[in-house]
Formats: structure tokens, C-alpha cells, sequence
């Protein structure tokens, strides 16, 4: 029964630029050590995921860059199995590997809400997300701040493993079967046992690749596809360039109504063609 959870924020909606991370050691079920730290994404933070998480580009001044962190990082996961809230936090982690053209972690990955999915049936298309999974666990936390996300992950999976009755390597083993293992399951929009099932996908931008190409691989993780931003919306997808030029400025109509949405408290991530390709691939 021994893992580290783990969470990072970003800077903005690159998941390579990661301005903190929380890492919390579980050993034989008990919370054992954390870590913390702000780190530096030499880039530049957009408003809105500075009001989701209230990390500026002052705070991170004289913070480590993802680089300088990586021994440390290195050193807590290698190994291990390693939890994430969805692999959003493991496709960032590689994609900030990547950017500084340094190695990931070598260790096993958890996703707890596959976890949450497979344990409780409320949870198994929808109501998945962190917050809504320690609600029913009965574990209060401060959302968004990496360190109390980790340890809220690892939460998660000590009580799905004490619902299920099931241990680590049960565990994930039963996150790569089906929800159903009989198979019987109502049809839906995508593939309903998808990494990304329930999540609401809208592309905005000039994208790499077709717009019905897109969708394609958005179904195959499990993912609706809709033309237009609207509540049910979870994730905007931006092409590359639109991120990139003038550090988020000239924004789609798409863009800016996701940003206001998402500063108003509505649960809408924001990310480029390349980190959800990468997440498709990963899935």
C-alpha cells in the first residue's frame, strides 16, 4: 500500500509550464512525508490560471526552474507507484520533461479517478473530479494547491481500496479493465471507458490537424465533441500558435468565453493541440 500522489499547476494553458508541484508519500496506508515547492516555468501566467490557483510570475521569482527541481523529483518517484487525478498532471509532468530535455520519472502511474470510477457507481460517467470524489469520502482539502491535491489523490485511493477491498496491484490491474467487466453498458457519446469519458471537448484555433480528425481522437478517449462553448464544456483545446503568440493575446471569441467561465468557477481546463495529442497518446 505504498505510493506518492502527486499534483502540479500550470502557468498557463502549456501543460509544460508547470509553476508548482505537491508530492505526498503514503506508506502502508498512513501519510508519511510531503513536498512542496513553487517552481519556476520561464513563461508567462495567464489571468486565468492565476485565479484558479493565485501563483503569479512574482511568487515563482527565485523558485526553481522544473530542471533544477528534477533530482528531487526524481528521487521521490522513481520506483514508485505514482498517483495523479487524472493523467493531466503525468502528461504535464513529461511535457516539462520534455521542454527542458531532461528524462522523466521512471515509475508506475495511477490515475484516481479511473480508480474512483471503478469503485463507486455514482462516479463511474460523471462526478469524478477531485472535489467531487472527496465529498463523498467525507475529505475536506484546499482545492488547487498542489500539495493539498496530492494528498487529497492519495486519500482517494486509500478509500476506494478500503470500499473494494482491493490492494495497490489489484488496484491497477482494475484500472485497465472496462468500468463494466460484462460489458453491458448503455451506449454514449464516445468511448465510454475512455481515460476521458464525461469530459466535454471544444476546439478553437488553427489546429495541426482536421477539425474531424480531432474529434475522432477526442471520441476514442472517451470525450463529446461540441461546436461551441457552453456550461457543459470541461475542455477547450487551442491550437499551438494561438497559445503561443502574444503571450495569449487576440484570443478567439471560443478562448475568452472559456477564460471568463473559468474564472467564475465553472470546471473548464484550457490546453494546446500538442498536450491533448499527447494525452490521447497516453491514454
Amino acid at each position: 500500500m505504498d505510493f506518492v500522489a502527486i499534483d502540479v499547476e500550470t502557468a498557463n494553458a502549456d501543460m509544460a509550464s508547470i509553476c508548482s508541484i505537491g508530492a505526498a508519500v503514503f506508506e502502508d496506508g498512513v501519510l508519511t512525508d510531503e513536498w512542496y515547492s513553487l517552481i519556476d516555468p520561464k513563461d508567462y501566467f495567464s489571468g486565468m490560471n492565476i485565479s484558479i490557483h493565485g501563483i503569479d510570475e512574482q511568487q515563482v521569482s527565485g523558485a526553481p526552474t522544473f530542471e533544477e527541481a528534477a533530482r528531487t523529483i526524481n528521487d521521490l518517484l522513481s520506483g514508485k507507484v505514482v498517483v495523479t487525478h487524472t493523467h493531466f498532471d503525468r502528461v504535464a509532468m513529461h511535457q516539462a520533461a520534455s521542454r527542458w530535455t531532461i528524462q522523466p520519472p521512471n515509475c508506475t502511474w495511477l490515475d484516481s479517478a479511473l480508480v474512483a470510477r471503478r469503485t463507486w457507481a455514482e462516479c463511474a460517467r460523471r462526478g469524478y473530479g477531485l472535489s467531487d470524489v472527496c465529498k463523498r469520502i467525507g475529505y475536506t482539502f484546499e482545492h488547487h494547491n498542489a500539495l493539498e491535491d496530492a494528498k487529497a489523490c492519495g486519500q482517494v485511493v486509500l478509500a476506494a481500496m478500503g470500499e473494494s477491498g482491493l490492494d495497490l496491484a489489484a488496484m491497477l490491474n482494475r484500472v485497465r479493465q472496462p468500468i463494466d467487466p460484462s460489458g453491458a453498458s448503455a451506449r454514449r457519446d464516445g468511448n465510454s471507458d475512455g481515460r476521458l469519458a464525461g469530459e466535454v471537448v471544444v476546439f478553437t484555433g488553427a489546429l495541426d490537424i482536421p477539425r474531424r480528425e480531432a474529434a475522432d481522437l477526442a471520441a476514442s478517449v472517451g470525450c463529446a465533441v461540441g461546436t461551441t462553448v457552453t456550461k457543459k464544456t470541461t475542455l477547450l483545446i487551442v491550437g499551438d500558435t494561438d497559445v503561443s503568440r502574444l503571450a495569449g493575446h487576440n484570443k478567439s471569441s471560443k478562448h475568452r468565453k472559456a477564460e471568463d467561465m473559468a474564472m467564475q468557477g465553472h470546471p473548464i481546463r484550457i490546453i494546446r493541440e500538442t498536450d491533448f495529442r499527447e494525452l490521447v497518446q497516453q491514454a
